[in-house]
């Protein structure tokens, strides 16, 4: 049914990490909302980092980041959708003597996603969709320890300069002929630009392929239930200061583990997601990421005629 398609649409609908989607995980990336669908989420992404403090002196990069974001989303028209996501940063780093920690808005990002193909058949549904739209750079970038200095670029919860991002994604169900397993490809890539001050952020991109099967899934509006293996990969150039590249920043990150997205009832989707490093390259700076956790609730509506 076609109440049924919203609230498949709008828990897909959620926008990805603490830098390029700022997103919880989600199922059917590949979809937009029915007309006039919208929700509102709540998101918390959790990244924990280990730092060697024996190894030569770096760059400070945090140890810890929290990223909390609300997003809502909006369907003007078929195939087309809305986005805007606020995100709340708060960064630390642990050292032997003091902990550096920043806390604030972080850089809002706004969407527009235009769903470019749809193929239905016996064995399921075949969607693609392209999304683009700016980084504004609304977070705060002059965070200072308690000295009184200013902190590592690295360190704040915004990059202090806007920033451009492309994202295309895919859902393609009935993998391998069975119908309730389905495959979501997706690639973002984030363009940076450089800051008053002189400084860089590194361009980002993320590739991600999500294969889920569905344990419970409802005729009508209901109960659905998606769980499965998640693979990540996520890189992070360089950062730059006055046109030269920093040594020791940038890094190269392939992830895996579970994701899991929850609907007791149309209208409400919960999810949860639990990733864990399998390689990693952080350019001779003496850091690894350790885990990375993600929870959130998602309230769907319609909105308009």
């Amino acid at each position: 049914t076609r109440l049924m398609q919203a609230c498949i649409g709008l828990s897909c609908a959620l926008v990805l990490a603490p830098a390029l989607r700022a997103q919880g995980p989600m199922p059917e990336e590949g979809a937009t909302l029915f007309p006039h669908g919208a929700f509102l989420s709540y998101g918390s992404n959790l990244t924990s980092f280990h730092r060697d403090e024996k190894a030569p002196a770096a760059p400070p990069q945090p140890t810890f980041v929290h990223e909390m974001n609300i997003a809502g989303s909006w369907s003007p028209r078929r195939d087309v959708q809305l986005t805007a996501t606020v995100p709340f940063v708060s960064k630390s780093l642990a050292l032997s003597g003091e902990d550096l920690t920043a806390t604030g808005l972080g850089d809002i990002r706004l969407g527009v996603k235009y769903r470019f193909l749809r193929l239905d058949s016996k064995r399921g549904t075949t969607q693609a969709s392209i999304e683009t739209g700016p980084l504004l750079p609304t977070g705060e970038s002059s965070s200072t320890g308690r000295s009184g200095q200013r902190l590592s670029p690295l360190l704040q919860p915004g990059a202090g300069a806007a920033g451009w991002w492309v994202s295309l994604t895919a859902t393609y169900t009935g993998l391998f002929g069975i119908r309730r397993l389905v495959a979501d490809p997706a690639f973002t890539h984030l363009f940076r630009s450089e800051s008053q001050n002189g400084v860089r952020m590194g361009d980002e991109s993320e590739a991600r392929l999500w294969t889920h099967f569905r344990p419970l899934q409802t005729r009508l509006v209901g109960g659905e239930w998606f769980i499965g293996p998640d693979l990540q990969w996520r890189k992070s150039r360089a950062m730059r200061s006055n046109g030269i590249d920093v040594s020791r920043t940038g890094s190269e990150i392939l992830t895996a583990g579970v994701t899991t997205y929850i609907s007791p009832h149309g209208g409400i989707t919960l999810w949860a997601s639990a990733l864990f490093p399998v390689w990693q390259e952080w350019n001779g700076a003496p850091y690894e990421q350790r885990s990375r956790f993600s929870f959130g609730l998602t309230k769907q509506f319609a909105l308009g005629h």
